[in-house]
């Protein structure tokens, strides 16, 4: 987890993102020689396939037949665990400064300040931000009673619990909740789910056996007392309100990829895209590197297996800036005795 510092991080390499490319950069890096930090907005690593389709599967991975989002990140952190990446979640890139000596340096809105001699923004489509509710004041709650990730830790039996949403996760947050003892409100503004079917299956029988009410519904209000979150003033279909009392609120809805500071960096961009030099995958601005969803060239394709490979040539061409005048020859997990120390094989 993150922590404040007053000295700033000096580091080689600096990865924007925790998905399956941002990985993917960490490992090519730590094949180089090179340990890296990571910077992602999520409470865990994996990006859009860990968070929007951890259960579906993916067929284009090379040398997997089929795969999951969450199978797919579990294996790329796997790989990345020789190199012992240091990982900052739930935080977000919010400055970058040239430094006189050629370095950047990046704060991050917890406070975070790094030193870096280069940057891969491995992005995607942007840092993925919980979709918030709009009703003035309520934050004060979030991190205690109000949530927009699940958390690791079940409501104690008994307690009330909201959860707000109609996808995978709301769906199964409701469903475990339940099946621990809580008493569980499922709310969406409609009775009608993105979540899979067996899922919205299993949500249905505990439905009808009283375990899960289901509420259509949106919130509109909130009540609360001694500076605890009592409730929730949430309208109806009819027109009609209801006060719905709750111990924890987890709010589910979804999330919005942002650019966020990324598009005040002075970087080309085509169509929120960063346009970068397919030799090594470098922007305009010497040091800072873009690869998968976030970039765009000649050709681009939006696929997993295109951003593995621009994180390859992007983690070389790197090289030239964190070891200047070093030749690094091409070597193979094969055979390299050197890479295999740094395996730990």
């Amino acid at each position: 987890m993150h922590q404040h510092t007053p000295e700033p991080i000096r580091t080689d390499a600096l990865v924007i993102g925790a998905g399956p490319v941002g990985l993917f950069v960490v490992f090519q890096l730590g094949l180089l020689g090179v340990h890296a930090h990571v910077v992602d907005s999520l409470p865990h690593p994996g990006g859009q396939p860990a968070e929007l389709y951890p259960d579906k599967p993916i067929y284009d991975i090379p040398g997997l037949p089929v795969s999951t989002g969450a199978a797919l990140t579990q294996a790329l952190w796997q790989q990345t665990r020789p190199f012992a990446p240091t990982v900052h979640l739930q935080d977000q890139v919010a400055e970058v400064q040239a430094l006189p000596d050629q370095r950047w340096q990046v704060r991050t809105a917890a406070g975070l300040c790094f030193d870096c001699a280069t940057v891969f923004i491995a992005a995607g489509v942007g840092a993925f931000v919980p979709k918030t509710l709009a009703l003035p004041g309520i934050d004060v709650f979030v991190g205690q009673q109000l949530r927009y990730h699940r958390p690791a830790q079940m409501p104690a039996p008994g307690q009330t619990l909201l959860v707000m949403g109609d996808g995978d996760a709301a769906v199964q947050a409701a469903i475990d909740a339940a099946q621990g003892g809580a008493i569980v409100t499922l709310m969406h503004r409609r009775d009608a789910f993105k979540a899979d079917a067996h899922r919205t299956a299993h949500l249905q029988a505990l439905r009808e056996t009283g375990q899960i009410r289901f509420l259509a519904a949106q919130a509109v209000g909130w009540q609360g007392m001694g500076g605890r979150l009592k409730a929730l003033r949430v309208a109806l279909p009819d027109g009609r309100e209801e006060h719905l009392a709750v111990d924890q609120v987890w709010a589910l809805t979804g999330l919005s990829p942002k650019l966020g500071a990324l598009a005040q960096w002075g970087l080309a961009m085509e169509r929120k895209q960063l346009v970068v030099n397919t030799e090594n995958f470098q922007t305009g601005l010497r040091g800072i590197y873009a690869v998968g969803d976030i970039n765009t060239y000649p050709g681009k394709k939006k696929l997993l297996v295109c951003g593995f490979h621009e994180a390859t040539l992007a983690a070389y061409g790197a090289m030239a800036i964190i070891s200047p005048g070093q030749t690094v020859h091409l070597q193979y997990t094969t055979t390299s005795t050197q890479l295999h120390a740094r395996l730990g094989v």
